[in-house]
């Protein structure tokens, strides 16, 4: 009885925090934790002190990239393919989004691609509605295939220490080798699908009776922004090769250990320097080499986007993930006892599990946080928790989260919006199409590869 009131209460901090949106959901985990260690006196847990640090130092490199504007050199490649190739928007889109993520390390970089997106869908009579919303999907979905991601970091560090069914230790490659194929043909399905959604524009009864009046039409079809025409200045150029070449060094030093330092561990044994060190060290360098070689105006590094959401996610992260701990932690014995058998017998139980914890929380970052050591302390192999991956990605079942609704402003046709009973908005489909595809061909390939 007691588990379900501590429960109860985890519960109504998330929905709490949730409801008031950024901060709020991990300062909410401030009041969970002072009930459930004075009131019900459970031991505190432990926060997940390596996956916060190394949110800073990653979070730290890419806003720095931001300010130098490193980021607006990709964003311009990114144009120039999609406008090369305009009558495969709908395709090109989610992969531009997604690789951009994937660089970047975090989904909010949509914001500056999407008005092309849309712009180069509309002049070609595509409806807007089907790149848009597959690119905004995307873009979260990449997450999961991004090395320098807070997610994805946060996997290397909560496994780091557990090994597959073939025996294999896990590492930021062992990681990525599954997540990268699956969020690919995730992605993949979402285009394939998007191609054929909706009505097209010109059978439309809703779109030609909006834009029957001049001025409606002028608005939908009226120029968009572009960085075709911008000459960046070389300093740019610089910031995105620093930023780029670090994460290639992080990449190497995870296929290649042998390449890293090696120190005894407890035991005495030599070991090569763990990867959540690693990647804490090169997003340091990167950040520091692009502000001496660029002179980038340090004062705008915490004062754009990608700072603001990162330390947003840093407070979820500690707040939630350090509440749900302390609770399971608890009880980990009785959950052992009912949920162990359930869920070795039905991993796929622990992906909806992931998808839930993953839309109360609205970061991808903070469910993993918070369910990856549930998961490890109820007996769900590693192997299963690899291959369902992509299942922290479930914030778009309802169209709350902030890249969603800006696509849903950049649509200036309207086409991308949300229905009248609001789950029927343009991207939960696209949303269950790639993240359930995602982790089928996780599943097949963990399973291929001898993990599960």
């Amino acid at each position: 009885m007691e588990f379900f009131l501590q429960l109860l209460v985890v519960l109504g901090c998330l929905f709490y925090g949730a409801k008031k949106g950024g901060i709020a959901l991990g300062l909410l985990g401030g009041i969970g934790l002072v009930i459930l260690i004075f009131g019900f006196h459970l031991p505190p847990g432990k926060a997940p002190v390596d996956v916060m640090l190394t949110i800073i130092a990653v979070v730290a490199a890419s806003a720095t990239l931001q300010a130098s504007g490193g980021l607006d050199v990709m964003l311009q490649i990114a144009e120039k393919i999609l406008r090369k190739n305009p009558k495969y928007v709908t395709i090109l889109a989610p992969f531009v989004t997604m690789i951009l993520t994937m660089l970047c390390g975090t989904g909010h970089v949509v914001y500056t691609i999407m008005p092309i997106i849309y712009d180069i869908a509309i002049k070609n009579n595509i409806r807007p509605e089907r790149p848009m919303a597959a690119a905004s999907i995307s873009s979260q979905m990449g997450i999961c295939a991004s090395p320098v991601s807070v997610a994805i970091v946060s996997f290397v560090a909560l496994l780091a220490k557990s090994h597959l069914a073939n025996g294999a230790e896990i590492s930021l490659i062992t990681v990525l080798q599954i997540t990268i194929p699956c969020t690919i043909a995730g992605v993949l399905a979402i285009g394939i699908f998007s191609w054929f959604r909706g009505k097209d524009l010109d059978k439309d009864p809703d779109f030609q009776a909006f834009i029957s009046t001049p001025e409606n039409k002028q608005y939908v079809y009226g120029e968009s922004a572009t960085l075709l025409n911008q000459k960046l200045p070389t300093s740019q150029w610089v910031a995105m090769w620093i930023f780029l070449a670090n994460i290639a060094v992080i990449a190497l030093l995870g296929m290649f250990p042998e390449l890293r330092p090696s120190f005894p561990d407890a035991k005495g044994v030599l070991k090569p320097m763990n990867m959540v060190l690693t990647i804490q060290m090169f997003m340091f360098l990167a950040g520091a080499l692009i502000v001496i070689f660029t002179k980038v105006d340090t004062s705008k590094i915490s004062k754009n986007e990608v700072f603001r959401s990162g330390m947003i996610a840093i407070v979820a992260v500690f707040g939630i993930a350090w509440m749900a701990e302390t609770v399971f932690l608890a009880h980990l014995a009785d959950m052992k006892a009912s949920l162990g058998d359930v869920v070795k017998q039905h991993p796929w139980t622990y992906a909806l599990m992931l998808l839930l914890v993953s839309k109360f929380l609205n970061s991808q970052a903070a469910a993993v946080a918070t369910m990856v050591p549930v998961a490890l302390g109820v007996g769900v192999e590693p192997g299963y928790i690899l291959a369902f991956a992509a299942a922290c990605y479930g914030y778009y079942i309802l169209p709350t989260y902030p890249s969603d609704l800006a696509t849903i402003q950049f649509d200036r046709s309207g086409t991308t919006k949300i229905g009248k009973f609001v789950i029927n908005h343009s991207f939960i489909l696209p949303g269950l199409i790639g993240v359930g595809t995602s982790c089928v061909f996780g599943f097949i390939l963990a399973s291929v590869m001898g993990y599960v």
